[in-house]
């Protein structure tokens, strides 16, 4: 499967850039960001770092919601957020939110030297983040008999496969997680390695009965 299926890039830590145009200072910060709520302790935190700071402009992109938002805080419109957050889309990024600060300098930039150093401050904050490549994950409810327990313990160690619930009572179960876009395989790698059979052999009927281990063979 492509990365490009269930793939994302993001961050889980805040990083920062500075950028100087004409005596004017701005500083750029990434930071991680999960909802919108965030935005508030977000900027809060950054206009207590920068008191004497003219303009705190952003721009955010979220995943799950599909909501993103720039702000150019006064800016002439169109000169500092839009910038910001074409960054964010040209290094595919989500989940994170990009600050940049600017201190005057004493000389105007004009609209073309605002957008640039404004897209400036935010490359550099983003040049200088650790990027990561996460992944679209899903859970799946696996049904099993004592019998195999161990057998199907091993064989989830074996693939590499994270549990994330397990239940032992009269019915057990066990909860993973995997990546959206390969449930399918993982169901049928499982059923390949418990039955010992290649995963060419793996039927339909076995896919669809794949929650089921040593229940209904």
């Amino acid at each position: 499967m492509s990365e490009e299926i269930d793939g994302y890039k993001t961050i889980d830590k805040r990083s920062e850039g500075e950028h100087k145009a004409k005596s004017s200072k701005f500083i750029g910060y990434l930071f991680p960001m999960k909802e919108e709520s965030d935005l508030v302790d977000i900027l809060q935190e950054i206009k207590s770092m920068h008191l004497k700071a003219g303009h705190h402009c952003y721009a955010y992109r979220l995943r799950d919601t599909h909501i993103y938002r720039h702000n150019d805080d006064g800016e002439p419109s169109g000169t500092a957020g839009k910038p910001i957050y074409n960054r964010l889309l040209s290094h595919e990024l989500v989940d994170v939110c990009c600050v940049v600060v600017r201190y005057w300098g004493g000389t105007k930039l004009g609209t073309s030297g605002l957008i640039a150093a404004y897209k400036e401050g935010a490359t550099l904050a983003i040049n200088n983040a650790t990027i990561l490549q996460k992944y679209e994950e899903e859970s799946l409810e696996l049904f099993f008999d004592y019998a195999i327990m161990g057998q199907l313990m091993e064989t989830l160690k074996k693939l590499n496969i994270n549990i994330s619930e397990k239940s032992f009572d009269s019915n057990p179960s066990l909860t993973i997680t995997t990546r959206a876009s390969v449930i399918n395989e993982t169901i049928v790698k499982i059923k390949a390695d418990l039955l010992n059979r290649s995963v060419a052999d793996i039927t339909d009927a076995d896919v669809i009965e794949g929650l089921k281990f040593g229940i209904e063979e």
